[in-house]
């Protein structure tokens, strides 16, 4: 194993590697800055870059964009108070209040440089990671494979935040949509619908670029302006550098919360920053300070948001189980290099294992070290509204998806799984499992298929290694349940109800905006009729073939079944009396307190439906231009489609100045014209060329 690891450390010199690395490298800090792309969105984007390349490179750039965007978001939380990510909002807590009082660069300092120790203290929890369960992993068979898959996308879905059947019945879609195309088992054509573009199966790219990244677009194109006017980027770097050397053991303790975090699937960057920052809080002796500008609630977080992705990839390299959307497309490239995550990975690729390693610690030294150079720079970036980064975004992403097959077929299944994503979004329902099971799915299909016929009957069940995985993926739930009657119980005995639920804020983010509403019944009814046309359409597969579509639609027949239920149950209950009651004997203002009360409960939910309201005429007519680019490319191609899409999607949609619409169509122009002489890129062709 040490001749492995100082093989793939001797790859690194070659200039190839390196250059990607520093490619990913630059891109994640750029991407980082832009609020809600993250992780998911650098690797989606870059990932079509990886086509044609050999497995080294590719992931080497890739790694280096995953190693460093959790650094560059803290820019935008610390300097603007809008945090560049879901987890870069704890550090904005304490960065944003240090830097409002003229200590900018102090805050800055102890962000990068946590980042960059909780990178290299994941890396080092990676190379541990690899003897110790090494011996483990060999010797898995059929059934237990099969165990882990299902325990990768169940787990996503039970961990997840918000309603459990969402994220199951999510999880089934995703492993139905896998299922579209040749059977690995008969290569059956499964749900093509006679389509030879359907029978190779749905693109990964489409799938992972349209579901989050069109979908964001979609939700975020309507802000136009930034929160505040941005700090000015004064204070000393060097009193933060000091400062940061007295926090050390918050930073490795911030780390060892992220690796843990990001081991466990479905938890995330987001839910490892908080348990970071909630024992930093919790450990410490004056709690006063924090929220006000404490350091130590800058380091433990940072060091954590970090490392939480050094975590994520021992489960998806050594079992096959991404924890999460970026190491689920990391997984879904390695299968389509032929390299299988589990026993075959450690057996015959280790020294990329290695490799791995290296570049996640040495890209996050160098993204701290870049950050430290061009914080003012990447400052500049965090003031342009997202709008205005809709259009090139949008170009850059279906170009993307565009490589893979090279079909235009391609762009509209992305553009259809954006309003998918939309509407997931919207109604709570979370995206990560759907993505982890569309990845899983052929894998999932390829060991139930092995393990029903090298096994009699359930005896493969009883396997100790079964049983095992079995429990982990059932305490979960039970816990869950039990936490859930524990609050059903807690609110009975209190004898009333939060004045204000969550279903009666206006919310201005569109994530589960629209839970409650007819949208997430239609949401859930669809998704029913989905797997039950699924269930009927196996039947005239061969019992090989069927074997997977008819577990996978049972199953989700009954989590759409239970969604459904969920939201019909709240339409056929008794609706209490809005108007407040009066008694004689109540004060002489109570029924003024009432009565405010209920006018202030009217207005938010008055509030709320046209927020609403607004998100779907933005989703509308966002989806409706990206249709609208589509039709343009099939006649004109796509640089001409670009230079009439961009200008016209920011004049009339962001609203920007007529010089700034020219200088970013001419900018976006020139790239694209550069980008076939630069990278093995392919511009699609309009029926006029």
């Amino acid at each position: 194993m040490t001749d492995a690891a100082f093989s793939a450390l001797a790859s690194l010199a070659d200039p190839s590697l390196l250059i990607m690395l520093v490619v990913g490298v630059l891109a994640g800090l750029v991407i980082g800055l832009i609020p809600g792309l993250g992780g998911t969105g650098a690797v989606a984007i870059l990932l079509p870059v990886t086509f044609g390349m050999d497995p080294e490179p590719a992931l080497a750039m890739l790694i280096g964009a995953l190693a460093v965007v959790h650094t560059s978001d803290t820019v935008a939380a610390v300097l603007l108070g809008a945090p560049g990510s879901a987890s870069a909002s704890v550090t904005m807590l304490d960065g944003y209040s240090m830097a409002r009082r003229g200590q900018a660069k102090r805050a800055l300092s102890l962000a990068f440089l946590s980042s960059m120790a909780g990178g290299l203290i994941g890396a080092v929890g990676l190379t541990l990671a690899i003897p110790l369960a090494r011996p483990l992993v060999l010797s898995f068979g059929s059934p237990e494979l099969f165990m882990l898959t299902i325990l990768g996308v169940s787990l996503a879905a039970v961990l997840s935040r918000g309603n459990v059947v969402k994220g199951l019945t999510a999880g089934f879609l995703g492993l139905l949509l896998g299922l579209v195309g040749s059977s690995p088992t008969t290569a059956e054509e499964r749900f093509s619908f006679g389509s030879l573009f359907l029978s190779d199966g749905v693109s990964l790219v489409a799938v992972a670029l349209g579901v989050f990244g069109l979908a964001e677009i979609a939700s975020r194109v309507g802000q136009r302006k930034v929160t505040e006017e941005p700090v000015t980027l004064t204070g000393g770097w060097a009193s933060g550098i000091r400062e940061w050397l007295t926090h050390w053991t918050q930073v490795v303790r911030g780390a060892l919360i992220g690796i843990w975090a990001g081991v466990l699937p479905g938890v995330g960057a987001t839910a490892g920053t908080w348990l970071a920052y909630g024992q930093a809080v919790a450990t410490a002796k004056d709690k006063r300070k924090f929220g006000k500008g404490d350091p130590r609630g800058i380091v433990g977080p940072e060091s954590a948001n970090n490392s939480v992705e050094a975590g994520d990839l021992i489960p998806t390299f050594l079992f096959g189980i991404p924890g999460g959307v970026p190491s689920a497309m990391l997984l879904g490239m390695l299968l389509t290099y032929g390299i299988q995550p589990g026993p075959s990975i450690v057996s015959e690729h280790l020294d990329l294992m290695y490799l791995i390693i290296w570049a996640f610690a040495i890209a996050s030294v160098a993204g701290a070290f870049l950050c430290f150079l061009a914080t003012g720079s990447l400052a500049r970036l965090t003031k342009v509204p997202f709008a205005v980064l809709g259009p090139g975004l949008l170009v850059v992403m279906l170009l993307g998806a565009f490589q893979e097959g090279g079909q235009l077929g391609d762009l509209w299944v992305m553009v259809a799984l954006g309003v998918v994503g939309f509407f997931l979004k919207a109604t709570g329902m979370p995206r990560a499992p759907f993505l982890i099971g569309f990845v899983l799915a052929i894998p999932m299909e390829r060991y139930y298929y092995l393990t029903t016929n090298l096994y009699d009957g359930a005896g493969w069940m009883t396997r100790p290694g079964v049983l095992a995985f079995a429990a982990v993926l059932v305490l979960p739930v039970l816990w869950s349940l039990l936490r859930k009657a524990r609050t059903a119980t807690g609110r009975a005995d209190d004898g009333h109800r939060d004045e204000h639920p969550v279903e009666e804020r206006a919310e201005v983010d569109l994530e589960g905006s629209m839970a409650g509403t007819p949208w997430s019944l239609g949401v859930a009814a669809v998704a029913a009729a989905v797997f039950a046309g699924a269930l009927w359409m196996s039947g005239s597969f061969s019992e090989e073939a069927a074997l997977m579509p008819r577990l996978v639609a049972v199953g989700g027949l009954v989590t759409a079944g239970l969604l459904l239920w969920q939201e019909l149950r709240p339409r056929f209950q008794p609706q209490a009396d809005p108007e407040p009651t009066v008694h004689d004997e109540a004060p002489s203002g109570g029924s003024t307190l009432v009565a405010t009360r209920v006018e202030q409960r009217t207005v938010a939910q008055e509030a709320r439906a046209a927020v609403r309201n607004r998100d779907l005429a933005i989703g509308a007519r966002t989806f409706a231009a990206m249709a609208t680019f589509l039709v343009l490319v099939m006649v004109g191609g796509y640089l001409a489609a670009t230079l009439v899409f961009t200008p016209v999607f920011l004049l009339y949609v962001a609203r920007t100045r007529p010089r700034t619409a020219v200088v970013h169509t001419l900018v976006l122009g020139l790239v694209l014209l550069s980008l076939p002489s630069l990278l093995p890129v392919e511009l699609p062709l309009g029926a006029l060329q």
